[in-house]
């Protein structure tokens, strides 16, 4: 499936971004700002029943078939946050890019009660404001705004696919096949200490955020961001 992408930026190096479920490419617009000032042409993607992009036909093979079909092929940075960061390492051996960053990748939801979809329905469908900001006292004005633009613009038939199909399997890539940073918050939803001593034995990277929760990109910008820095000069070496 083609998906809708956003370009932004001219620089000489090519970043992608693929963010997390009931979520768009919008939620990435610290980090795109951040990456354009570095020198990178951003290419971020609405995934699968999100955002602009189609709805229907969801299985754990189309979130990486939908990447190879609508990303670049060797860019120099992929990014990708959660359900996204699923995706991404469902794809990385495909879209070959010289680096890849995984932020809190949901490699391994726990198992979920069989009414979850329906309860994420009505969690999303009814959020605010005042909630999103009771839930994420760290974020801005505009990551709250970013964060109900991409409730409204998520099938929730998606929510069903991540209850039924994802929760509850173990989803773990076997290696990293390019050089790879697993970036974990401190207060985790998806990476337990377990998971993070299995990734770091099959050849991740394997950081912690301090202080952050599970959208570390929004809670604690300059952390991800030193943290990248740093990984990659060391990958680069």
């Amino acid at each position: 499936m083609n998906l809708e992408t956003y370009t932004n930026g001219n620089g000489e190096r090519t970043a992608i971004l693929v963010h997390g479920a009931a979520a768009d490419h919008g939620t990435w617009h610290a980090v795109e700002s951040a990456l354009i000032e570095r020198g990178h042409r951003v290419v971020s993607v609405d995934m699968r029943g999100h955002g602009r992009s189609p709805r229907g036909d969801y299985s754990v093979a189309a979130l990486g078939d939908d990447l190879v079909d609508s990303l670049p092929v060797g860019a120099d940075l992929a990014i990708g946050h959660s359900m996204g960061g699923l995706a991404l390492s469902l794809a990385v051996e495909r879209l070959a890019p010289a680096h890849a960053v995984y932020v809190d990748p949901a490699f391994r939801l726990p198992p979920m009660p069989a009414d979850a979809g329906e309860r994420m329905r009505r969690v999303f469908a009814t959020a605010d404001a005042a909630h999103v900001r009771a839930m994420n006292p760290r974020w801005n004005d505009l990551d709250v705004a970013r964060e109900l633009a991409g409730f409204a613009a998520c099938d929730p038939e998606f929510y069903t696919f991540v209850a039924d199909e994802v929760a509850g399997r173990d989803l773990l890539p076997d290696e990293p096949h390019v050089p790879s940073l697993v970036l974990h918050a401190e207060n985790t939803i998806t990476i337990d200490a377990r998971t993070a001593d299995e990734l770091a034995d099959r050849g991740f990277d394997v950081r912690m955020v301090p202080n952050a929760a599970h959208c570390i990109h929004r809670d604690d910008l300059p952390g991800l961001l030193a943290e990248l820095d740093s990984w990659v000069r060391v990958a680069a070496t």
